[in-house]
């Protein structure tokens, strides 16, 4: 099974680009700058979806709170490894 959240990023087409993966349903693919992940960000959908903008608030929120959890996370295994 894959995880539900899965980060990416492209630097020879997308430089400064981050992108978080959603492997659920609804799929999507969200794109935002790797300096400031919420400016102009750009959701693509993997999927025909009818959401409200509640709903898509929603799955971005957590999209972008998986990706700062996950950054810290590496952070602190980085740390660990230094001391």
């Amino acid at each position: 099974m894959l995880p539900k959240f899965l980060i990416a990023d492209n630097s020879q087409d997308s430089l400064g680009k981050l992108f978080v993966v959603h492997t659920e349903s609804p799929k999507f693919i969200l794109e935002g700058s790797d300096d400031d992940f919420s400016e102009d960000q750009v959701i693509h959908w993997l999927e025909d979806v009818s959401l409200s903008d509640e709903e898509s608030s929603e799955l971005i929120g957590k999209a972008e709170a998986f990706l700062d959890a996950e950054l810290a996370n590496q952070e602190d295994l980085y740390d660990d490894m230094e001391d």
